[in-house]
């Protein structure tokens, strides 16, 4: 199951990679997001994979909880990517009225213009 999750994250960072790559902003922002996806699939995958009990103190024994740190780690990542998501969108929809086109390399030769 570990090696299933591993070549999953491998392979959405793959496709996330590659859209930011591309001229596109907006296949940027989804390569982007892409990643977070992947990271935080890499985060839940160093958890233990199996089912455990919830991690309340005196309700089971201590080596039956899960581990609550990588469910907070990921958390914390989802609210961090969508607060980077939605400034990007807002920047990417900015930049391209302004630009009126959305490709990279246009927008670099409009630097000094705005």
């Amino acid at each position: 199951m570990l090696l299933l999750f591993a070549i999953t994250a491998g392979v959405i960072f793959a496709c996330g990679v590659y859209l930011m790559l591309r001229r596109s902003v907006v296949r940027l922002i989804i390569g982007l997001s892409l990643l977070t996806y992947a990271v935080n699939l890499l985060i839940f995958s160093l958890g233990d994979l199996r089912r455990r009990a919830a991690p309340i103190i005196d309700a089971v024994p201590e080596d039956q909880m899960a581990d609550p740190l990588p469910q907070a780690l990921i958390l914390t990542a989802i609210v961090i990517s969508f607060g980077m998501l939605a400034f990007s969108l807002a920047l990417a929809y900015r930049a391209s009225q302004a630009a009126m086109t959305d490709n990279i390399n246009a927008l670099q030769h409009t630097d000094g213009e705005f």
